[in-house]
């Protein structure tokens, strides 16, 4: 999945490492022949990346960036209380991801593009919303859940 870049910073063996939107970073380093980046050798070539797409793997499976906790949750909803908002298509912010929890019963979690599936989450099966990507649930019978927001711990 392409994510913007947002900022850059080295490693602790000089290597420069791409900050993402989605708050994953990935090393981007220029060695020739195999990768070309000579834009990463200079302020100024780094700074034109700023915006720029990177694929990022870790978005591509879902895997909450290092780093986060939890910062808030939703109330408890029910079939009968689960917001319109949540039901349609709607997604979190850049560098926010969510937990989402069934306490009981079954709920249809739709992933729409760029990865388009649909999960069925039940108790102890937790759906993760990826930062940016737009999604909606909807319940199936009886069910009680709530939404945990993440992002970088401050």
């Amino acid at each position: 999945m392409n994510r913007p870049i947002t900022g850059f910073h080295s490693d602790s063996n000089r290597d420069w490492v791409a900050e993402l939107s989605c708050g994953h970073t990935q090393h981007v380093r220029h060695a020739p022949p195999f990768t070309l980046r000579p834009w990463v050798e200079t302020a100024e070539g780094r700074e034109a990346q700023i915006g720029q797409l990177l694929d990022c793997a870790l978005c591509d499976r879902a895997a909450m960036p290092e780093g986060f906790e939890s910062y808030q949750r939703t109330a408890d909803f029910t079939e009968t209380s689960l917001p319109d908002a949540l039901r349609n298509r709607h997604a979190t912010k850049a560098g926010v991801w969510a937990l989402i929890h069934v306490e009981r019963g079954e709920l249809e979690y739709r992933i729409h593009e760029p990865i388009g599936t649909t999960q069925q989450l039940a108790p102890g099966k937790p759906g993760t919303v990826i930062a940016e990507v737009p999604h909606e649930v909807h319940p199936r019978g009886s069910v009680s859940l709530y939404v945990e927001f993440w992002r970088k711990a401050r």
